[in-house]
């Protein structure tokens, strides 16, 4: 009887999405509960390493993604003071050789559609939107998820991928988040309103004191992403609002002009305060498990954020798999395979803010770091992170 149940997903976000596709591909039947009244995205551009790749031909959307993102040519790092190149590197045929996919960047929406798409085609995933997660319970028979509509649904497993203020951890773990202080502004500016000498086919960065400003293509080249982040002078809560271009521009007083025609740009933008919470070793309850940015929230500068919760949901289906769809030691080895990696990433995230940042003598050593550093001595340093696929994805201890 419990195993007639679907599973069900709490989130219909990237991380939600890939997990449905990923229970789907192992047999299951999906519920996925939205706390949203309809399934859709937010956000701008987001960039995608090869092992995100790797992650959308494993769940089987791999051409659909491929479709709608802009492959680039190089990433680059600038210092925003003096223009002065701080380290670039290659994502053309060597960078695809070594890694076997390559370095793009898409709008969220675009990868959230994509996802959605291989969801509904499959036939075996249910939509529920409105439904807010309130609480959870579990028994022999599987998991009871009560939502704020009044209603609860009944399944044999739950999968928590309701973001970083995740109902489901709260449950569980109840940890406070981490508020960083930095402010991220976002905004997607068309092409014909972008100034041509920024005009890349590549994840740009511009790093000064306490900020920093990116910019890359997005859909075939026709809109451009611009992000900018500072510290906030002021006290900051978790959360999004409406941005204000004076509070911008305040912030970036000393940068050059080149760099400071990105925040003159936008008509209108999105103000993300940001934080991350510490990594945690436990991440399966029961029944009930989470996942994406509710298992391992992090800052963006890592950019992996969206990638890991793809690796999260292929790797969960892996040790369905590998498990004869056994609940119980899927779960320990998802959790297993998944905890260092993803703790790696907040942590990391946290040191490259720092690096991004600098200021003073501590900026001077950061532009030295990787003069004269080959593409390959490059490559080797990304080895850890972009080398992951569905084959090596399993702790095998």
């Amino acid at each position: 009887m419990t195993q007639q149940l679907p599973v069900l997903v709490a989130g219909g976000g990237i991380g939600g999405l890939a997990a449905a596709l990923s229970l789907v591909r192992q047999g299951f039947h999906v519920q996925v509960l939205e706390q949203a009244d309809h399934i859709g995205e937010i956000g701008a551009g987001i960039q995608l390493g090869p092992n995100a790749f790797h992650a959308f031909d494993a769940l089987g959307v791999g051409d659909k993604a491929r479709n709608r993102s802009v492959f680039t040519d190089y990433m680059v790092m600038h210092d925003a003071l003096d223009e002065y190149q701080v380290g670039k590197i290659p994502t053309g045929e060597a960078f695809r050789a070594r890694f076997g996919n390559p370095y793009a960047v898409i709008h969220r929406v675009d990868i959230h559609t994509s996802l959605l798409e291989g969801a509904q085609e499959s036939g075996k995933v249910e939509f529920v939107t409105s439904a807010r997660v309130e609480r959870v319970e579990q028994d022999a028979l599987g998991v009871t998820v009560h939502c704020a509509n009044g209603q609860s649904y009944k399944g044999q497993a739950l999968i928590g991928a309701d973001g970083g203020k995740s109902v489901v951890r709260t449950q569980y773990v109840n940890d406070p988040p981490r508020v960083t202080g930095h402010v991220v502004y976002r905004a997607v500016v068309e092409k014909q309103d972008f100034p041509e000498n920024l005009r890349w086919n590549a994840a740009s960065i511009w790093v000064g004191p306490n900020c920093h400003l990116v910019h890359y293509p997005l859909r075939g080249g026709e809109q451009y992403n611009v992000v900018v982040t500072f510290h906030s002078r002021g006290k900051e809560e978790w959360g999004v609002t409406e941005g204000s271009k004076e509070e911008v521009q305040s912030y970036f007083q000393g940068i050059c002009p080149k760099a400071r025609q990105l925040i003159d740009l936008p008509k209108s933008w999105k103000r993300w305060a940001t934080a991350d919470r510490e990594p945690i070793d436990t991440w399966v309850f029961g029944l009930a498990a989470i996942l994406g940015d509710a298992a391992h929230p992090t800052t963006q500068y890592m950019a992996q954020g969206a990638c890991m919760a793809l690796e999260d949901a292929v790797t969960l289906g892996e040790a369905l798999r590998v498990n004869n769809n056994d609940w119980s030691k899927a779960l320990a080895l998802y959790q297993r395979s998944r905890v260092t990696r993803t703790a790696r990433i907040v942590l990391s995230g946290r040191e490259m803010g720092r690096l991004y940042h600098a200021k003073g003598v501590e900026r001077l050593v950061r532009n030295s770091l990787w003069k004269g550093r080959t593409p390959e001595r490059f490559y080797d340093a990304m080895e850890w992170l972009y080398s992951w696929n569905v084959g090596n994805c399993l702790a095998t201890d």
